[in-house]
């Protein structure tokens, strides 16, 4: 899949929305992977099963406990990009295992850096991230569609 521009996903989530721009040239098989399960509304309804204060949320586990998939797994595509605060990252078991898990960072996490899949940035809704607690949901996930050149 190509993109011509950097596709933009908003998460509505029971204490607001969380928009992000999508990274389509520094890690086009996530972002093509994420817009897909989007439109798919395989995140809607799905909790925000991990929270560790002033470092990350994690969730789009259909599971909910942290082990759950998409039923397929993703090669890694590190590059240079930093964790900064609002970073949309894939969590992983060990190499190549990104699926439909995502984490968002609180505060810049270096230790991240070069580990982790980035593949996108938080636009809109940095003081939502600050407010999820585990439990809260996604309640529905979508793509903006593009508008004319």
């Amino acid at each position: 899949t190509h993109f011509d521009n950097d596709p933009i996903v908003v998460l509505e989530t029971t204490r607001g929305d969380i928009v992000i721009r999508c990274l389509a040239g520094e890690a086009p098989v996530h972002v093509a992977n994420l817009v897909q399960l989007v439109e798919q509304g395989a995140y809607d309804g799905l909790i925000w099963h991990r929270v560790v204060s002033n470092f990350v949320i994690q969730g789009g586990d259909p599971r909910g406990d942290g082990w759950g998939g998409p039923g397929y797994t993703l090669r890694d595509e590190i590059h240079p990009g930093r964790f900064k605060r609002g970073a949309v990252g894939m969590p992983k078991a060990g190499k190549d295992t990104g699926g439909s898990q995502i984490f968002i960072t609180h505060l810049p996490t270096p230790h991240l850096d070069g580990n982790y899949t980035l593949f996108g940035l938080v636009l809109q809704g940095l003081e939502v991230i600050d407010r999820i607690e585990v439990g809260d949901s996604i309640v529905r996930a979508y793509v903006v569609p593009e508008g004319p050149e």
